[in-house]
């Protein structure tokens, strides 16, 4: 059994390793490399990853709610004077509804059970939400994360490709944090400040009114 220090060691080395090889792939999210690499790291040290994860899960799941807080930092460096208000609500009425119906109809389509169709209902926010939202819909909380973060990396993979002809640096960035959440929100501030900051603000007042109408919505067809 591992002591927590040396998992957290081995993160840290696995992300440290990371940063150079993604400023020579950038179209690569450094968190994709991250896993590879502690993935690695685990197999030349001989660990089991189930021994790994109990000592890193708790760690990381507490940090990723202060992670989740620390958002307010880059919304309140924001200017709101410019920021088109309807259009942005538009978009994000419009983000909020499809990420949640469009896997849930994709999941019911594929006969799946009940508990995993509410698992593809946290696909649009991210991963500590989406964890609150899975105990409320009482849908498996592993395969709640899997979904949020497979949904983050392929995004984030696939931002350079889709967003390569648009050089408006908040709409990339609204775009990335809307559809891959934090993993594109990072991928959003390699793009630029402007772009990380309305990532954030998409990934935030997303994740923010999904978890309002989301479980509201579920427990009322639970009703009829």
């Amino acid at each position: 059994m591992i002591s927590i220090l040396y998992a957290f060691a081995l993160t840290l080395a696995g992300y440290l390793a990371a940063k150079p090889i993604n400023k020579k792939l950038p179209q690569i999210p450094i968190i994709v490399i991250a896993m590879i690499l502690i993935i690695a790291l685990l197999a030349l040290f001989g660990i089991p990853y189930e021994d790994y994860m109990a000592q890193v899960n708790p760690l990381f799941n507490r940090l990723l709610g202060y992670v989740t807080v620390a958002l307010a930092i880059p919304l309140a460096a924001m200017r709101y004077d410019d920021l088109p208000l309807k259009a942005v609500i538009g978009i994000l009425f419009f983000a909020s509804i499809s990420a949640v119906a469009l896997p849930m109809g994709l999941a019911y389509l594929l006969h799946l059970s009940d508990s995993t169709i509410m698992a593809f209902a946290t696909r649009a926010v991210t991963t500590p939400i989406a964890i609150n939202i899975a105990t409320l819909l009482e849908a498996p909380i592993s395969l709640a994360i899997l979904i949020v973060i497979l949904s983050g990396v392929i995004g984030a993979a696939l931002s350079p490709l889709l967003l390569r002809h648009i050089n408006d640096e908040r709409a990339s960035g609204l775009a990335l944090g809307l559809a891959a959440h934090a993993i594109g929100t990072a991928q959003a501030w390699q793009r630029g400040s402007i772009a990380g900051r309305y990532a954030a603000f998409g990934m935030a007042v997303n994740a923010v009114f999904t978890a309002i109408w989301l479980p509201s919505f579920i427990t009322f067809l639970k009703f009829l």
